[in-house]
């Protein structure tokens, strides 16, 4: 008479993978894989009334669970948008181009033109011929700050714009083209120092004292030159000279650009005259040449680097430590080496009687014989100095001429036909053994 069976398990092994498992595991209590099922009656079991499926789970559980594992890739989610939308937000254009009106450094004249704008003054920037010529189209100020990257067919088409008044700021270049009868002096100083206007100019003038270095020469008539060099006679090699130009228009020349930059703006009556030399019309193009400032549009072959958005670096380099941590945190972390214990070690001599049977039951006479010639042909090349990639030839060979036998009694008991029995088997094994020992005597 037999008592009751006990119940049988099925599924994998050291774990619950059927739905039958889970449901005995629930109805016990037990703790599944995820510690989210509770004893009943214990600390957080599932509420009455809670709906409880097959697995023991409720939604709430299950929603906790998925929260905690995704809890990391979220926040690192959230960092990298709010990383992004703090790029994305705009940012003052500045640059570091000396005497440009959106340079904020000391040789910048950012200050001068939000001036000039708080006084109702549109001041356009054009950093090539081209733009100046469409910007002065319609007449006002144009300013000139640098004139050394212009060629001289730049300082033509410039002398031919019509402007209502011209500005050259530190452009000496080509002012026999720009402003005829004004040429460069020498003499006028290295390091800006102040210098009365000694002239009838209102402007200069309404200045009375400014700081600037270098000098201008009137050489021709109807032009006046004004802040006189140190020790110089009024009227003589000044920084400062005013002329009018072929079509009528005047033209303001300025040797020096001090006046105007942003850490020179307040000193002395620089303010003044910069303001009442650049603010005398409505609209003034502010144009700074550049190297590329020859051609015929301002916005033409525009390098990659202009294309792409300020901000762009920022972001690209935010996601690369984003995902340098990604890696880091989720990148598999390798322990150090572990000797496996193996369940049973089997002896060399047990392993070869155990193959031997094997050929045997099969009757496999020619694989026999092909593992003992193999094995007879390499240890006696290895006894007589042969390298592992020697052919067939050279092993008969050498084997030939250690043994004293004739090749081809070599060739046909390493390389002959196969047994076709278990008699023919053993004579090939025993001559094999012989022609080895013969090896090993030579």
């Amino acid at each position: 008479m037999s008592g009751p069976r006990a119940p049988v398990l099925t599924g994998n092994v050291g774990g619950v993978g059927a739905a039958g498992d889970d449901a005995v595991l629930g109805a016990t209590g037990v703790s599944g894989p995820d510690g989210d099922r509770a004893a009943p009656g214990a600390p957080g079991a599932a509420a009455p009334g809670a709906a409880i499926v097959g697995d023991g789970t409720t939604a709430r559980s299950r929603a906790a669970r998925r929260w905690r594992r995704r809890r990391p890739a979220l926040v690192v989610l959230a960092l990298l948008v709010a990383g992004g939308l703090l790029a994305l937000l705009p940012a003052p254009r500045t640059s570091i181009t000396p005497l440009a009106p959106d340079n904020t450094g000391g040789n910048g004249a950012q200050a001068l033109a939000t001036i000039l704008r708080q006084h109702g003054v549109t001041v356009t920037y054009v950093t090539t011929v081209a733009a100046a010529e469409r910007a002065t189209a319609g007449g006002g100020t144009l300013l000139v700050a640098g004139g050394y990257p212009l060629t001289q067919p730049d300082a033509t088409r410039i002398a031919a714009i019509g402007a209502h008044h011209l500005v050259l700021v530190a452009a000496t270049a080509w002012l026999d083209v720009l402003a005829p009868g004004v040429g460069p002096a020498y003499g006028g100083g290295s390091a800006p120092a102040p210098r009365a206007a000694a002239c009838d100019d209102a402007d200069a003038l309404a200045a009375g004292t400014v700081t600037v270095t270098g000098a201008l020469t009137a050489s021709g008539p109807g032009v006046v030159t004004c802040f006189p060099m140190p020790g110089s006679e009024p009227g003589g090699p000044g920084a400062y000279a005013v002329t009018t130009s072929a079509a009528g228009h005047r033209v303001t020349v300025l040797a020096d650009s001090t006046p105007l930059t942003n850490g020179a703006l307040a000193t002395d009556g620089n303010a003044a005259l910069a303001i009442r030399i650049l603010g005398r019309d409505a609209h003034l193009t502010w144009f700074v040449p550049t190297t590329s400032s020859s051609g015929s549009d301002s916005g033409s072959e525009p390098i990659f680097g202009g294309l792409v958005p300020p901000w762009l670096g920022l972001l690209g380099a935010q996601g690369l430590v984003v995902l340098l941590v990604v890696a880091v945190w989720r990148g598999r972390r390798l322990g150090p080496v572990v000797a496996e214990r193996l369940p049973v070690v089997v002896r060399a001599t047990e392993t070869t009687r155990g193959r031997g049977r094997l050929y045997r039951r099969a009757r496999a006479y020619g694989h026999a014989a092909a593992a003992l010639r193999a094995g007879t042909a390499a240890r006696a090349a290895a006894r007589l100095g042969l390298p592992r990639s020697a052919g067939a030839p050279a092993t008969i060979d050498a084997i030939s001429r250690a043994t004293a036998r004739p090749p081809d009694e070599v060739a046909r008991l390493l390389y002959g036909p196969p047994p076709t029995d278990e008699r023919a088997l053993a004579t090939l094994a025993g001559r094999l053994a012989t022609l080895e020992s013969e090896v090993h005597r030579s």
